[in-house]
């Protein structure tokens, strides 16, 4: 009987650790969405929301691989509770921003809105509370396994997903044909639009694009932090109208102005068939033009905020 007491804990631990590696394997595979969440927030910068959203990933795989190794145990309890602390810290204050939206604790495989991850959260910690006077395998190794864990995390999540701003796509984009752009500023519907005066943002996104609808989010999340006039960015859709609200639902983006573009032979060749492209344009010359991994967050905002 003693015995089985004995591998309870060991077991639990075991399951707890593989909880938080698949938390933590689940962010990788929806790392775009979970940097924009931590973008979202505004503590951060863009290019360093993407290596912060890295780190938190990198910390909670250590831990777990930590906590099967069942080695410096009390080292790795006390940086799952923190953690889980930080966690729940984060939430708290979403909560008191009124969000609802996926906090992306297990990307977005298994969706918690904040509440719920802060349940999560808490059953999590009191699972943890009894294994606080369990053992360790002591080895001389320990640190060698600590070691080889942040080595081998950092480097896999840095292979697998590594920052859009220490990617070749990160350099400026250039498919816009812009003779054929020119063109389309003076066909319905945008003709009637004023695209020509002062600065404006032409969005080319298809409705059923994941990409462009995280291209969306991103780009409502810094309109929206640097004030620029909502009036000033148009949407251009290649796709339905019912795709377009599903569309505006899904990117959580601001429902800016929107038409939709018929011809869509023709909208293909404007763009080169790279969707998104985002033009800034000011009295109708484009100044910048991007794709979701190109945007470049100091440009945009240069853009937004001068007069």
């Amino acid at each position: 009987m003693n015995k089985v007491f004995g591998i309870v804990p060991i077991v639990m631990k075991v399951l707890l650790g593989l909880v938080f590696i698949a938390s933590a394997i689940l962010k990788v595979v929806g790392m775009d969405q979970f940097e924009i969440y931590i973008y979202s927030y505004h503590f951060f910068s863009l290019n360093t929301s993407f290596l912060v959203a890295r780190a938190a990933i990198i910390v909670e795989l250590v831990l777990g691989i930590g906590l099967v190794s069942n080695t410096l145990h009390k080292f790795y309890w006390w940086g799952s509770m923190l953690m889980l602390l930080g966690y729940s810290l984060l939430l708290i204050y979403a909560l008191h921003l009124g969000r609802t939206d996926n906090c992306h604790c297990f990307g977005d495989v298994l969706q918690f809105d904040p509440k719920q991850s802060l349940v999560k959260n808490g059953v999590l910690a009191l699972l943890f509370l009894p294994l606080y006077w369990m053992g360790e395998w002591e080895t001389r190794y320990r640190w060698l396994i600590f070691g080889a864990a942040v080595v081998v995390s950092t480097v896999a999540v840095f292979l697998i997903s590594p920052p859009d701003n220490y990617t070749p796509s990160y350099t400026a984009e250039h498919n816009l044909q812009v003779e054929l752009f020119d063109e389309i500023l003076d066909d319905a519907p945008l003709d009637s639009l004023n695209l020509r005066e002062g600065k404006q943002v032409v969005c080319f996104f298809s409705t059923g694009c994941e990409f462009c609808q995280m291209a969306a989010h991103k780009l409502s999340l810094m309109q929206q932090y640097y004030g620029f006039p909502a009036d000033r960015i148009i949407y251009v859709f290649m796709g339905t109208e019912e795709g377009i609200d599903k569309f505006y639902e899904k990117s959580e983006s601001v429902r800016y102005s929107n038409v939709l573009y018929t011809d869509v032979v023709r909208l293909i060749k404007v763009i080169n068939g790279s969707f998104p492209t985002i033009v800034f344009m000011e009295n109708g010359e484009p100044i910048h033009e991007y794709g979701f991994r190109s945007m470049k967050e100091e440009e945009i905002k240069a853009f937004f905020t001068t007069r």
